[in-house]
Order: structure tokens, then sequence, then C-alpha cells
């Protein structure tokens, strides 16, 4: 594991790369989560999945964006501090630069991936969509874990819902939530956000060029209507898609490693991502 610090779009950017002590196989650039405004590379969600993709064979870089403020409401209900921070593009600009680099790199032996949980599946999407509309390079897959990709997402079916009321800590991504947080990403009211930003907002021709996608949602959590409306929407462009739900879980369970369900959802990516080097394109 090393750090480095690139001249990334908005000033330094650091990344931390993570080599597996076999043979280095394909790449993937990560991104954590944590509501655009939280999160850190320290943490299971970003450490942690990145040392168990390189004991895999896979080489990770991982990226520490450029943060949105911290909001008074959040510091209010958690005990931390406000703090400030940049707003779109920034972030955004970072991780499609990670992507860049690590393509140059040399540091894989295959092609790259790129992937993120929560907030960091948006980034992470929103940056190969960028790619997907220009020159490239395109990421060979996009790897999403329980993504939020809509500021305006829609209502959870009954058997959600259901479950949501059953477990009211659960509870945590209703409308007004999750717009809060996007606009506090934002600057601005999520109505004005381009589709970079909010790429659950593409339509089947933007998204015509986007990677092979695999996804793993949590159950119960409302941030699965985003991932799921992402799919079918991934569907109709003719998108490979692989998307499943992992049984028994809240959101942001690769943030908790002692979980079974973080090491299965860990295996689904795994493999995956190993298959798009060419010599292992038998696993399933």
């Amino acid at each position: 594991m090393t750090d480095q610090v690139l001249d990334g779009p908005h000033g330094p950017l650091r990344v931390r790369v993570y080599t597996p002590t076999s043979p280095a196989g394909p790449g993937l650039v990560w991104v954590h989560g944590g509501g655009f405004a939280a999160g850190e590379i320290e943490m299971p969600e970003a450490d942690w999945v990145a040392r168990s993709f390189a004991d895999r064979g896979i080489v990770v870089v991982s990226v520490d964006y450029a943060l949105a403020p911290y909001p008074r409401s959040w510091a209010e209900a958690s005990g931390a501090p406000e703090r400030d921070g940049v707003h779109y593009p920034v972030a955004s600009d970072e991780v499609e630069a990670a992507f860049r680099w690590a393509v140059e790199s040399g540091l894989a032996h295959g092609p790259w991936s790129i992937g993120g949980a929560s907030a960091g599946g948006n980034l992470a999407a929103g940056a190969a969509l960028r790619l997907s509309h220009g020159a490239g390079p395109v990421p060979a897959l996009a790897v999403l874990a329980y993504p939020t990709l809509h500021a305006v997402q829609g209502t959870p079916d009954a058997a959600l819902r259901a479950a949501l009321d059953a477990d009211p800590a659960a509870d945590t991504f209703g409308p007004e939530a999750v717009r809060g947080m996007y606009e506090n990403y934002l600057g601005g009211p999520a109505e004005l956000a381009d589709v970079y930003a909010v790429p659950g907002t593409a339509s089947p021709a933007q998204l015509s060029h986007f990677p092979a996608t695999i996804m793993i949602n949590d159950e119960v959590d409302e941030l699965r209507v985003s991932g799921e409306a992402f799919g079918a929407t991934l569907r109709d462009a003719g998108i490979s898609l692989d998307i499943s739900t992992e049984p028994g879980t809240r959101h942001g369970h690769l943030n908790q490693p002692e979980l079974a369900a973080a090491a299965a959802s860990i295996d689904r990516f795994a493999r995956r991502i190993l298959a798009t080097s060419p010599e292992n394109k038998e696993q399933p």
C-alpha cells in the first residue's frame, strides 16, 4: 500500500494504491461513500474493501476526493463540527482524473474498472458516463455498491416500504434527506444538476456506451429504489447488467467487515472484475 499525490484538476489529489502480493491482475479505481460530505480512505468501506480486492489479485486505486461541506444539521446530529467544503464538479472531476491516471500508470495487468459505494457509486457512475461520452478511456466495468444515483428518487414498493417501517433505524434515506444531501453537494437546486452529477437521470441514449455494470444493493435501504431504477435504464440501453440485492442488509454493509454479507459481496464483485481480463473470461 502506497500513497501518491497527483496533479489533480483542482489541486493536489491523494490516491492510495493497493498492490496484490500475487501477480497483479486487472485494476479498480474505488470511491468510498459518505453522502458526498463525509467518509475518508481509512474507513472500512475504502481501506478494508481495497485490501480485500487486492487479496484477490486486483490492483486498487482508492481516491481521497474533496468533500462537500459538512452541514450544520449533520453536525448537530453527530456531534462533529461543521466544515467547509467544495461543490460539484470538484469530486467528480477528481474521480475521473484518478481513473485516467490509473489507466496510464502501468500498475495493473489487465483492464481498469471503476466503482464505489453509496455516494461513491454516484461519483464512479458519473465519471464513467462522462468518459463514455468523450474519447475515453472507458472503464471495462462499473462496480456499484448500494449507489445513490437520483437526487429526486422514486417511491419504494409496498414490500420495501413495509421492511423500512419494520426497521426504523434503517429508514434514513427518504426523499427529503436525499434531496438535502444532493443540494449540499451541488451547491444549488437539484433540478439544475447535469447528468454527470445525477447519473440516474441519464436516458437510454445517453447510456448507450456506458460500461458493463455489476450492482449490489442493500435489502432494507430506500436507496435501493435509485439503484434499481438506474438498472432498468441500463437494461433499456442494452448494457450488460448484473444486479442483485444482498439479503438481510441495511445501507452500507461494506463498512461492516464483520458481516458475512460484506465478504459475500466482495467475492461477487471480485469474480466479475477478474473476468474483465482475457485470461479469466471463463470465470463466472
